[in-house]
C-alpha cells in the first residue's frame, strides 16, 4: 500500500482545537488527561500516535485496518492510561523534527523509529524496545551484492531515515533517488525504477518472503534501536511508556507479540 501525500485519521478525532505542547515537563498543555494524575493527552480518551505507513511489519493496513507489532505494543500502552489508541499517518520528517508533537498532533510516535543523538535534539525517546540495522534489497540475479558495486547506479532511500544517511555517507558513486514511504522505494525496486533499496532489514526481509524474485543481500552493522518519541519534556508520558515496556518484556508479553509479528522470540540480550 502506498501512502496518500495527505494526512490520514485512523479514528474519529473531536472537534478540538490543535494546542501547542511546547511547555511543562509534566505532559504539557494537552486536551484531555488519561485519568486522574496521569499524562496530558492532545485528545480526550485518545492515545495519538503519529506514524508513517507502510512499514510492514511494525505498521501497515490490512482490511482498512492498522495493524502491526508497534501498534500492538502502543495498544498495552493505551490500555494502561485506560484509553484508545489513534493512529495518524503522517509523513516521517514532521515525526522526527519533532513539529508533529510541539504543533499537539500526537502524543507519540512508534514508526519504526532509530533512537539518534541528531533526533534526541528535537524529541525524547523511550527505552530501546527493538534492535535494528541497515540492508540492501534488489532483484536476484542483478549482481549486486554490496553497497559499493552500485556506481553508475540507482539506489532508492527513504526520506529522512537512517538509510537515506547511510547511502549518502557510503554510496558515494551512486545516484541516490529519494521517496516519501517505505512503499514507494520497493514500488520502485520491485518495478526497476532503481537498481536496488536500502532501508531496515525488518522491513525488507517481511517483503522478500512474498516478493521471492527478490533478496536481501547485505547487511550493514550499524547497530541501531528503535525507541517511541514523545515531545521533549513531557516525562510524565515517557515515564509510562518505559514501565509498560519493561512489564511488558518480564511479563513475557513483549517475547509473544514480537513471535507473532516476526515468526521467532527475540535474541537474548
Amino acid at each position: 500500500m502506498t501512502r496518500r501525500p495527505t494526512l490520514r485519521v485512523w479514528a474519529l478525532v473531536p472537534a478540538l482545537a490543535l494546542v501547542l505542547a511546547g511547555c511543562g515537563d509534566d505532559g504539557g498543555d494537552g486536551g484531555g488527561a488519561a485519568g486522574s494524575g496521569g499524562p496530558e493527552l492532545v485528545n480526550e480518551g485518545k492515545l495519538t500516535n503519529c506514524t508513517g505507513l507502510p512499514y510492514k511489519p511494525f505498521e501497515y493496513e490490512e482490511n482498512g485496518e492498522v495493524i502491526g507489532f508497534d501498534v500492538e505494543l502502543v495498544d498495552l500502552i493505551a490500555d494502561k492510561l485506560g484509553v484508545e489508541q489513534e493512529i495518524i499517518d503522517t509523513p516521517f520528517d514532521g515525526i522526527q523534527s519533532g513539529a508533529d508533537f510541539n504543533s499537539g498532533k500526537c502524543d507519540i510516535s512508534a514508526a519504526g523509529m532509530t533512537i539518534n543523538d541528531k533526533r534526541k535534539q528535537n524529541i525524547d525517546f523511550s527505552d530501546p524496545y527493538f534492535d535494528a540495522t541497515q540492508a540492501l534489497v534488489t532483484k536476484k540475479g542483478s549482481g549486486i551484492g554490496d553497497i559499493t558495486q552500485l556506481d553508475g547506479k540507482k539506489l532508492g532511500a527513504q526520506n529522512s531515515t537512517t538509510g537515506f544517511d547511510y547511502a549518502n555517507e557510503n554510496a558515494k558513486g551512486a545516484e541516490i533517488i529519494n521517496f516519501e514511504d517505505l512503499g514507494l522505494l520497493l514500488t520502485a525496486v520491485e518495478s526497476g525504477q532503481v537498481d536496488a533499496g536500502i532501508n531496515d532489514n525488518g522491513v525488507l526481509y517481511d517483503w522478500v518472503k512474498e516478493k521471492t524474485d527478490f533478496e536481501v543481500v547485505k547487511e550493514f552493522d550499524t547497530g541501531e534501536q528503535y525507541g517511541m518519541g514523545v515531545r521533549k519534556g513531557n516525562t510524565a508520558l515517557l515515564d509510562v511508556v518505559n514501565e509498560v515496556l519493561a512489564e511488558a518484556r518480564s511479563s513475557g508479553e513483549y517475547d509473544r507479540i514480537y513471535e507473532k509479528w516476526f515468526g521467532t522470540k527475540p535474541s537474548a540480550n
